[in-house]
This record gives C-alpha cells, sequence and structure tokens, in this order.
C-alpha cells in the first residue's frame, strides 16, 4: 500500500432537500451525488421523500467523521422539531 492510500480521507456529508410540498428532509450519507439521485428517481418506495418530489438540495455540509456527521443531522433535526 502507497503512502497517498494510507491517507484517503472517507468524507461523509449532511444535507437538507427542500421537497415540492415546501417540506424538509434531512439526511447523511458518504456520497450525495448517488444519494440525492435515489432521492430525486424514487428508488424507494417508504422514503419520506418519495411522494414529494421533485426535490431540490438547499444545504450540504462535509465532514470526514461520520460521528461527527450524525450528531450534526441530529442537532438539525431538533431544531426543526422545536420550530414546529
Amino acid at each position: 500500500m502507497g503512502a497517498v492510500e494510507r491517507f484517503i480521507i472517507k468524507m461523509y456529508y449532511v444535507y437538507i432537500l427542500k421537497c415540492n410540498d415546501g417540506l424538509t428532509y434531512t439526511g447523511v450519507t458518504n456520497n450525495l451525488s448517488r444519494r440525492f439521485e435515489e432521492h430525486q428517481e424514487g428508488k424507494n418506495k417508504n422514503c419520506f421523500t418519495f411522494k414529494r418530489r421533485p426535490l431540490y438540495l438547499i444545504f450540504y455540509q462535509e465532514f470526514n467523521n461520520i460521528n461527527q456527521a450524525i450528531y450534526f443531522e441530529k442537532k438539525i433535526k431538533i431544531g426543526v422539531q422545536r420550530k414546529n
């Protein structure tokens, strides 16, 4: 294994989608473009966003630690719940 291969940093993303009905969806992924495409194409019929397409990516933040990403996602979701 070369020096470069040992230092590849895996990235994680917290993202917020705005749905066609004005509601928002917050999630975490390690591949933002793939995950957005899955939402947009309706790959999961049980997903919150399935009947709310088209979707718009309105925010994302990069993290190099999955635990930090999950923590940030939870803080966003708690903030949204408090607003409602």
